[in-house]
């Protein structure tokens, strides 16, 4: 697939900047406003899913696997996992333990660990979403040749 319009490809470069951006300001303001790691891991993987729509399936480099998703996913549950047994092993024998101070109520860091569980939650989605339609483009890819 070759991709869209030069008119909708530079609109899509321009949105997909802004999404992307605000995608990551509701991962990690997900303890002071509405929303967290899932809604911002959704908007940041729509961004990318708006450049690989507009611009083609060509645009990634498309293979059988979508390793490299797979892999970031991965990752984000295990550095997730990883924060929630220092907070077990950080001596209250508490799984999901809060172990950072608490900071200034109102300000970014004033959640402690929560706003870290959000960002890598972001990450984690996003890494599914884009498997997800990646699995799907490929799959059409195929049944089309």
């Amino acid at each position: 697939m070759k991709g869209m319009s030069l008119i909708v490809k530079k609109m899509a470069q321009l949105m997909s900047g802004l999404i992307f951006v605000y995608g990551a300001y509701i991962a990690t303001h997900g303890h002071l406003t509405p929303g967290g790691g899932f809604a911002g891991g959704a908007l940041i993987a729509g961004a990318f899913i708006l450049m690989i729509l507009a611009n083609g399936s060509g645009y990634v480099r498309l293979k059988r696997q979508e390793e490299g998703s797979s892999a970031v996913e991965s990752a984000a549950v295990l550095m997730a996992l990883l924060l929630a047994t220092i907070g077990l092993a950080a001596g209250t024998m508490v799984f999901f333990n809060n172990y950072l101070p608490p900071g200034i109520p109102g300000r970014l860091i004033s959640g402690g660990v929560i706003p870290l569980y959000n960002v890598f939650i972001g990450i984690e989605v996003a890494a599914a979403l884009m498997t997800i339609f990646l699995a799907l483009v490929i799959y059409k890819e195929e049944i089309s040749k």
